[in-house]
């Protein structure tokens, strides 16, 4: 990956972290004066999936970026990235998980049942990608173990030479 790409990237990432927080802090706490005439649990429920659901994209990209460094560093391949692709494999879990509670809250109100499957969809696409992830996880564990086994056979030869 090229290093203007990785700058790149990293720049979209942070512009896209500070527009989240600007959200949260901003645009969440007009939501909730604006859902004034909602029912309290309704309220919490709808801001609290809305900021949990910023949260989860936040963490993703949290992963993201520091799966860049280490391919940055050239240790990608390394165990260390496993704990980031995990994190965000959970964040994309959770993230699906808030769109399915949100169908959920939604289907026995005044909302369309048009709405409710779109984010029934919506929740299941998201777990789609989250599986996509798990197998490029896997892919991730195969590479690694090849540099392994490709390191030890170079170290076997060198003995051998």
């Amino acid at each position: 990956m090229s290093p203007a790409l990785i700058v790149v990237t990293r720049v979209i990432i942070a512009l896209s972290l500070l527009g989240s927080v600007l959200v949260q802090v901003v645009i969440l706490p007009l939501v909730w004066i604006d859902l004034e005439g909602e029912a309290l649990w309704g309220r919490i429920l709808l801001v609290a999936i809305a900021a949990l659901s910023i949260l989860c994209l936040q963490v993703g990209a949290i992963g993201v970026w520091r799966l860049l460094g280490l391919v940055r560093r050239g240790s990608v391949f390394s165990d260390a990235a496993f704990r980031w692709v995990d994190l965000i494999i959970g964040a994309i879990v959770m993230l699906s998980a808030l769109v399915l509670v949100l169908a959920v809250a939604l289907a026995p109100g005044e909302v369309a049942p048009g709405v409710v499957a779109l984010l029934c969809g919506a929740s299941l696409v998201i777990a789609g990608v989250a599986l996509v992830v798990v197998v490029m996880r896997a892919l991730l564990a195969q590479a690694i173990a090849r540099e392994r086994e490709a390191r030890e056979l170079r170290s076997e030869l060198d003995e051998v030479i």
